[in-house]
């Protein structure tokens, strides 16, 4: 999606899900980056291409924790694989792999040939203290919770499994490095250069892909907080900002620029209580999925920066099943006969079964406006429809503590979701985020084979869970996110981000 904004964009940079409630299996890798807010200017000069920096904050792309520098990282490092906007796994250092026939044990072949930026050559052991760096790292240990060992050979690297995972590959898409200092050497096409406020990025005539560069020299901008980077934006003095724009703790930009949203992992769902209340009942939870209108959500609340979903993958993946999600899209037809088929009759305007009275508690945590306003019109949905809902805005440590007790019908939550897609967190009986006290072992052998396959069988048995869960749902999926790439205009074509990495082939890239 690319369009020029000049007007108010309020919007957020904080991807603030449930990581704050022992989401140990989701990772929030960045930290908050500027949005937009509104005024009209003339148009300027000409930007130069130019980004920003923080010097005084590690650029190490494991163990760093500044999201600016973070980004530049898509620069500078390279990971044995990359995902592409469609989640897709592209071989980047790993030229091939095989798995053992028990597929525990997956051993990667790196490719030949490619060599740091300080001259020394890729070797097994770079990559395994990588891999090891990021088990312990803060930024990517939940992607290897099912991870025992990885250790180097001759010219390969081997990864052992507690449990199979087909999807392996998705998560091996960690950047590595060599060194161990704030700075460590990367095989990317660039070399950071330079000292303090005299930061540069320099093309590397040694880059093992060869291609040509847009920009052999990038300079980077000094910025010590955040009001530095809007004003540099807004004057056009570094050429783009990535930013959530439904996020929390939104901070203004200004001026005339362009927009290019990019999918994410991230899923923003209405859980059910399963364990107690109506929603123990899995004809209710069926109707309910058709009761939310993801569209309205997507359109009105979140202004198309996000994309309308109705299973737990995104809907750019080839794993989404249209068709499927189309059966569980919003229908105010759908929903009352689905309400019938599970014993519910309507009276006077409510819904029934014999003395109770269809009444549903949602909590949702009050920070974010964006997310209050969808819960508001998820809410609306369904007492358009003759359900009773109180909606409870909480703070974030009440709304925590309510989950824990599991007292509430319906919550609404946001989480990143790893590049497999997942679920173990959300439907494993002691899952870090079944808050809703989720129990099928149907559901959980299926998991176990989606998790389990590879290649064509890998998209078999995602259908399978998704189609099983559609019929004993835990959650109701809405949509997932998008991010944004705000660029100054005029500046650059051939844009294409990625969750992980912002210049995702950047060597297509056209600068003005």
């Amino acid at each position: 999606m690319r369009r020029i904004l000049t007007a108010l964009l309020t919007a957020a940079c904080l991807l603030l899900g449930l990581a704050g409630c022992g989401a140990a299996p989701y990772e929030e890798p960045w930290q908050p980056t500027p949005t937009p807010a509104a005024t009209a200017t003339p148009e300027p000069e000409p930007a130069q291409f130019a980004l920003a920096c923080y010097p005084q904050s590690s650029f190490h792309p494991i163990t760093g924790g500044n999201r600016t520098n973070l980004s530049l990282g898509g620069l500078l490092y390279e990971g044995l694989f990359a995902l592409d906007p469609q989640f897709q796994v592209q071989n980047v250092l790993c030229e091939s792999y095989t798995v053992s026939e028990d597929a525990l044990k997956w051993t990667f072949v790196l490719r030949a040939g490619v060599r740091f930026s300080d001259g020394s050559a890729l070797t097994a052991a770079d990559v395994a203290a990588s891999l090891n760096q990021a088990r312990a790292s803060a930024l990517y240990s939940a992607r290897f919770t099912g991870v025992t060992g990885v250790s180097a050979g001759e010219g390969t690297v081997s990864v052992t499994l507690s449990s199979p995972n087909g999807g392996l590959p998705a998560l091996l898409d960690v950047p590595v490095c060599k060194g161990t200092g704030e700075r460590p050497a990367g095989t990317g096409p660039y070399v950071l250069a330079g000292e303090a406020d005299a930061l540069v990025l320099e093309a590397r005539t040694d880059w093992w892909q060869g291609n040509a560069l847009p920009r052999q020299s990038i300079p980077l901008r000094s910025i010590q907080e955040a009001d530095d980077l809007i004003r540099a934006f807004d004057t056009r003095d570094v050429a783009l900002v990535a930013t959530d724009l439904t996020g929390t703790n939104a901070l203004g930009f200004s001026g005339s620029f362009e927009t290019v949203d990019y999918p994410t992992s991230t899923m923003l769902y209405v859980g059910f209580n399963t364990a107690s209340g109506p929603c123990r009942d899995a004809g209710l939870r069926r109707a309910l999925q058709q009761s939310f209108d993801r569209d309205a959500v997507v359109t009105a609340q979140f202004s198309r920066h996000a994309l309308a979903a109705a299973l737990p993958v995104s809907p750019v993946s080839p794993l989404y099943d249209g068709a499927l999600a189309g059966r569980l899209a919003y229908s105010s037809q759908a929903l009352a006969q689905a309400l019938a088929g599970a014993g519910w009759s309507q009276t006077d305007g409510s819904w029934r079964r014999g003395r109770e009275t269809l009444a549903l508690r949602f909590v949702v945590p009050g920070e974010n406006t964006d997310r209050i306003s969808a819960a508001e019109q998820l809410a609306k949905n369904l007492t358009d429809e003759g359900v009773s809902v109180e909606l409870k805005k909480l703070s974030w440590e009440d709304y925590t503590a309510v989950l824990a007790r599991g007292d509430f019908d319906l919550y609404l939550a946001e989480v990143r979701l790893t590049g497999d897609f997942d679920l173990t967190a959300l439907l494993a009986p002691t899952g870090a985020l079944n808050y809703g006290g989720y129990q099928d072992a149907s559901a959980a052998g299926l998991l176990r084979a989606f998790r389990a396959a590879d290649g064509a069988a890998r998209g078999q048995a995602a259908g399978a869970l998704y189609e099983y869960l559609a019929q004993e749902p835990p959650f109701a999926v809405i949509c997932f996110k998008n991010w944004s790439l705000l660029t100054q205009w005029r500046l650059l074509t051939g844009l294409t981000p990625t969750q992980q990495n912002v210049f995702y082939r950047f060597a297509d890239w056209t600068v003005a």
